[in-house]
């Protein structure tokens, strides 16, 4: 063998090869060794959290929104950033967040100090500081809410399959919280713990509705709530409710095939001032330096910075259906 390849690659091959068998091994021994579920084995959050030997009680804690009260609770939207912050799957808390944003706010002000003076460059920066992150979460929460409407009826379908052959209610339930992945296993678990701790399941399924906040989730907890109280066949009426929200979601994907063009440009829209300002501040920043001094420029930086976020709530009210 070593007359067809050279020394130097033979020694090559060996060392790759010593390399991979060590790495099998190391990998083979852990894998014995480990009683618990790897993380990557994990199909949701919960499932992780169990692994790591959490407890109902600090999985309800966690996972579950903090409903505050008080003065902060009156504030328009953050005072329901608890409650957005878990839907988004953030385990962070409201300070940590809005730590972020005033260090973001920091950094982009002592940049902009550079080109313009530090009071207008605050007062300018303080809109992408909080916007920026505040989009970030929305887009988060968005993704996620969308993501657990299209598992919602492969979901039903798993717990109409198992009341079929004599499962109960519960078990069907957890059956969803093991198999499904994130969003709605992390979601029907959070419903299992709750019935175990001791809540009503008509109750749990309603905060369910209440914390995605979508349309056919309210369906779902109203079918539950009803069958739980009057009886009825909930096989039947869990897979009519699955064919319909694949009918829904068949339409709001044509409806979003349509208005793809009408999308695009509020994007575009919404972007250019944007890319202008930061293209003129980089190409010529005495172009804004040079009339900061006027006592006018500020209300009109500050008329600017509104008509534009203005122009851009529009644009989007314009181009987003609701079905």
């Amino acid at each position: 063998m070593q007359g067809l390849i050279g020394e130097q690659e033979f020694i090559f091959i060996v060392y790759c090869g010593i390399a991979v068998g060590a790495l099998v091994l190391v990998s083979g021994l852990a894998q014995l060794l480990s009683g618990r579920e790897d993380h990557r084995e994990a199909r949701s959050r919960r499932m992780r959290m169990i692994a790591d030997g959490r407890t109902t009680a600090e999985l309800l804690a966690l996972l579950k929104p903090d409903r505050k009260h008080g003065l902060f609770s009156y504030i328009p939207y953050f005072g329901d950033l608890p409650e957005k912050l878990r839907k988004a799957g953030f385990l962070i808390s409201t300070k940590m967040f809005l730590a972020g944003c005033l260090v973001l706010w920091g950094a982009l002000t002592l940049i902009g100090a550079r080109f313009m003076e530090i009071e207008t460059v605050a007062l300018l920066m303080a809109v992408p500081s909080f916007g920026l992150p505040i989009a970030i979460l929305e887009a988060r929460i968005q993704k996620r809410t969308e993501a657990l409407l299209l598992q919602l009826p492969d979901a039903l379908d798993v717990m109409a399959r198992g009341l079929k052959v004599g499962h109960p209610l519960s078990g069907s339930i957890a059956t969803v919280a093991q198999e499904m992945p994130d969003p709605i296993g992390t979601e029907f678990g959070l419903i299992h713990d709750q019935v175990n701790f001791g809540d009503d399941l008509v109750d749990a399924f309603k905060e369910f509705a209440e914390r995605v906040g979508v349309e056919d989730v309210d369906y779902l907890s109203s079918s539950i709530g009803i069958q739980h109280g009057t009886g009825g066949d909930l096989v039947r009426v869990i897979s009519v409710l699955s064919r319909t929200i694949r009918n829904r979601i068949s339409m709001r994907r044509k409806i979003k095939a349509i208005s793809s063009e009408g999308r695009l440009s509020a994007w575009f829209l919404s972007a250019l001032p944007f890319v202008i300002f930061g293209f003129t501040m980089a190409s010529t920043p005495d172009y804004y330096g040079g009339v900061a001094g006027d006592p006018m420029f500020k209300p009109m930086a500050v008329t600017v910075a509104v008509l534009v976020i203005a122009n851009a709530l529009i644009l989007r009210r314009m181009v987003n259906f609701r079905i």
